[in-house]
């Protein structure tokens, strides 16, 4: 029988018609538990399988919820009575900005990146995500910052300007102390391990996906994974951005947000707030796809809408990055921009409701089974909605200005995060558990757990919105009597201690029920559709199934059972190795067999040194901080070195008469996939870097001084070419030679000379602003100018590095043709860091500058 071709050569026709195997062998399950072996002991810091670090990170993130929380419940005694002396002021201030800190930055966002890292690799059919070395990386980055991070408060050494951190009050003028540097330096270096988990996310769910399961048959919740990856790596470049330039501000005294030396600090609000505002849909969007999983479930009949919603849920992501400046209506804005930035807000919400009335025709289409996840996805709707509500309400320009920064917007807030993403975590805990425990956990007590925590809620967070009425502002640590605030503030309170005895409950439940494990578990308690629930080891499933459909464990009930037995795709170790099928990105079709690294110590290595850098760096033990940064770095090229070993198998037989490359570089490879998302979040921060200095430029354009000439200009722009051109060749070099024939040192030395190119070209760019007269201490403009300048010579060391590294292999003969992953990555590194130093020079030279 004929077949159309696919996009990657295969029978199209006959690969959907040929799925099944025979029974597989005896013996090839013991095989994969020897490859797959699980971590036990010490070996816990070398391992690395997701469902193992994903399992980890979840739990730290709920962790700094309860740490987090017990903060709260402070807030709350203070504020319990009026001039009540529980805490003193800048200990309450303290309190109140590491509780929400410890909320958004060490709690929301990794809560749900770790449940998308652990629920993925099995939901997607897969062995494995396609990074899980840099997985590793991200979590002990999480848990060794986040820890030191929360550490600061018992030595009054925590910040104390409110987790948005807002210059002048964060400045060194008015916060001498190293308080603002532990928020600065910790906070940005944790957005490190986020942005490490969306790359792996992303490139993941694009790349990993079973065969057969188009994007169009992907769960729900892979698809809102994929948004939330694609959101942080487009919003948290700007958190970063701002970070250190407040950061240079206090270290070097460069005015960004000096107003007297063109300057300005709501420079810092437009940064904070362009990932400050998608991060609420960052961290609502994967709890909206655990939502629409857990509606499905509980009605028992697919989800209502499925593209609507996967509509719903990019155009949630797209529209959120045009509302951030909705929380500056208050300083001060033209009436077109209030205008606009009110729309915008006033659109956001049309996704999201989207959302909820598929959810809502999910329900009401099929026959609730009432359950501990059942309500607490009922009570998510409720809450969010009411969130939702006064969301619209503070997005119209008039209604803000007069509940701007009262405790009206505090429960608007917590309305919207904990009925968006804390009742459908609670929900997704019981309704997962069972994937991951021996146990399920109580449906009894988690109806108990629900009554508390959801009644505690309304109660504690429904009176806020009176006393914002009444005139209460936000972040003051006490009021004076007989202004009508007594009585709201105590039943707030009150409910603030019901929410933390429905978190004990829950905790009570955990400690009698929960018992992790990877390789045996409670199982699909409430009869799922989708391919979590097939019986799993470390390497997620015994074989890896062919997907006709959504629903697949309810379209074909034999499914597990075959999976179990070897009859699909890769029922044993085909190179002997821990492997996994890359498919192509839209249909899901077999490229190639993935290679993965196994254990390793260097990762957990390189984020221990990671963190002793940024924190060295805090209290300015600079020597030890440069010794720290210096291991980190050797830590991280010694695990890169595993990543592109040599291979002598070429091909694997991964079933139904399919026989795919083993690990190719190129377009069709993941880590050029993975590659070119770091640019991106690379690229972002160069973008903020050129929109900081536009932005001042626009307010105070009578004090900048004329760029440097014009040939000087034209002379950086030829040597980033050259830079770029040299990149490209060494990579090209590569095809000249005779497979399997190492390369030699030609590549690699073009490589470097890229890389001198690429320092040449900073270096002249530094010094043509200096002769110019430019001084990043005197005007806004010198301190943007050398910021960039900056952050390109920071990419052009890590360019030599790399191409030293380079340099390495090739001595060793292991850049060999066709193809080298190592060789492929250096080179289009480098010749993307010329590219983004010509933007820059281009921009900052010829725009404004002259």
């Amino acid at each position: 029988m004929a077949g159309r071709e696919s996009e990657t050569g295969f029978d199209h026709d006959l690969y959907k018609l040929f799925p099944v195997h025979a029974p597989r062998p005896e013996g090839e399950v013991e095989e994969l538990d020897r490859i797959w072996k699980a971590p036990t002991g010490w070996g816990l810091l070398k391992g690395i399988n997701n469902n193992y670090i994903g399992f980890f990170h979840l739990s730290t993130a709920f962790l700094f919820f309860l740490l987090a929380g017990i903060l709260a419940l402070g807030m709350r005694v203070q504020l319990a009575a009026p001039l009540e002396d529980f805490l003193p002021q800048e200990t309450y201030n303290q309190f109140f900005t590491m509780h929400g800190t410890m909320m958004m930055f060490l709690f929301a966002v990794p809560a749900v990146e770790a449940a998308g890292m652990l629920l993925l690799p099995q939901m997607l059919g897969a062995r494995e995500l396609p990074f899980p070395r840099m997985a590793a990386y991200g979590f002990w980055m999480f848990l060794i910052g986040g820890l030191s991070f929360f550490a600061s408060i018992f030595f009054s050494l925590a910040p104390s300007g409110g987790w948005f951190m807002y210059p002048p009050l964060t400045s060194i003028a008015f916060s001498p102390e190293i308080n603002t540097d532990f928020y600065l330096l910790g906070i940005g270096f944790i957005e490190i391990s986020a942005i490490a988990g969306a790359v792996e996310i992303i490139v993941g769910v694009l790349r990993s996906r079973a065969p057969g399961m188009t994007l169009d048959r992907m769960p729900i919740f892979a698809w809102a994974m994929l948004v939330f990856g694609v959101m942080i790596i487009l919003a948290f470049p700007a958190i970063i951005a701002a970070t250190s330039l407040l950061e240079l501000e206090r270290a070097f005294n460069w005015p960004f947000f000096d107003p007297t030396r063109g300057g300005d600090p709501l420079l810092w609000q437009h940064l904070f707030w362009f990932f400050g505002h998608p991060e609420v849909y960052i961290i609502f969007i994967p709890a909206a796809g655990m939502m629409s999983m857990m509606v499905a479930t509980i009605a028992r009949t697919p989800l209502v809408g499925y593209r609507l919603n996967v509509v719903a849920l990019v155009a949630t992501g797209f529209i959120s990055f045009g509302v951030w400046a909705h929380h500056m209506f208050a300083t001060g804005m033209p009436r077109v921009s209030t205008g606009y930035f009110s729309a915008a807000s006033m659109a956001v919400s049309l996704p999201a409701g989207i959302q909820v009335f598929c959810w809502i025709a999910t329900l009401a289409s099929g026959r609730i089974r009432w359950s501990a996840p059942a309500l607490f996805v009922t009570g998510s709707i409720v809450t969010f909605t009411i969130g939702g509500l006064t969301g619209v309400m503070v997005g119209m320009v008039p209604f803000d200005w007069q509940a701007h920064d009262t405790y009206f917007i505090v429960a608007h807030l917590h309305y919207v995060l904990i009925g968006g993403m804390v009742m459908p975590l609670f929900g997704a805990f019981y309704y997962w558990a069972g994937m991951t425990s021996k146990n399920a956990l109580s449906d009894r007590l988690g109806r108990w757990v629900f009554a508390l925590f959801f009644s505690g809620v309304h109660i504690t967070f429904m009176p806020m919105h009176l006393t914002g009425f009444l005139g209460m502002p936000r972040r003051v640590y006490t009021y004076l009597p007989g202004r009508e605030l007594d009585l709201v503030n105590l039943i707030s309170t009150v409910g603030a201690f019901v929410i933390a005895a429905g978190v004990a409950l829950f905790l009570y439940d955990l400690a009698r029920n929960f018992r992790f494990t990877a390789a045996e578990s409670a199982g699909n308690v409430y009869d799922a559709g989708t391919l979590e629930w097939l019986p799993a080891g470390l390497y997620s499933s015994r074989s890896l199934p062919l997907v006709k459909s959504r629903d697949p464990l309810w379209d074909d009930p034999d499914l597990a059972k075959d999976t179990q037995e070897g009859r699909y795709f890769l029922p044993n170790s085909a190179t002997g190795l821990r492997e996994t099928i890359i498919t192509s990105p839209i249909n899901a079709e077999p490229q190639y067999l993935q290679i993965i690294p196994g254990p390793s110590p260097f990762p957990t290595a390189a984020a221990f040194f990671t963190a002793a850098f940024f924190l060295s760096l805090t209290v300015q033990a600079y020597a030890f901080a440069m010794f720290c940064g210096v291991i980190a770095v050797g830590c991280m090229l010694r695990w890169m070195w595993d990543s592109d070993p040599p291979l002598e198998q070429k091909t694997a037989d991964i079933g139904a008469g399919i026989t795919v490359p083993v690990a190719i570089t190129g377009p069709s490879s993941h880590g050029w996939w993975g590659l070119n998302v770091l640019m991106v979040v690379m690229g972002m921060i160069g973008a903020m870097m050129l929109f900081s200095y536009l932005y001042l430029f626009g307010l105070r354009p009578d004090i900048w001084i004329a760029a440097p000439p014009l040939e000087q200009t034209l002379g950086i722009l030829g040597l980033f070419g050259a830079t770029t051109a040299l990149a490209w060749l060494s990579r090209r070099m590569l095809s000249w030679r005779k497979p399997g024939i190492p390369a030699g040192q030609l590549p690699w030395i073009t490589a470097a000379l890229a890389a001198t190119c690429l320092a040449l070209g900073v270096w002249w760019d530094w010094s043509g602003w200096s002769e110019a007269g430019l001084d990043p201490v005197a005007s806004g403009q010198g301190a943007t100018v050398f910021a960039a300048v900056g952050y390109q010579g920071c990419l052009t060391a890590i360019s030599a590095l790399l191409a030293g590294y380079l340099g390495f292999r090739s001595g060793r003969g292991l850049i060999t043709p066709p193809a080298s992953v190592t060789l492929d990555t250096v080179s289009r590194f480098i010749g993307y860091v010329g590219v983004q130093g010509a933007v820059l020079a281009l921009v900052i030279r010829l725009l404004p500058g002259g």
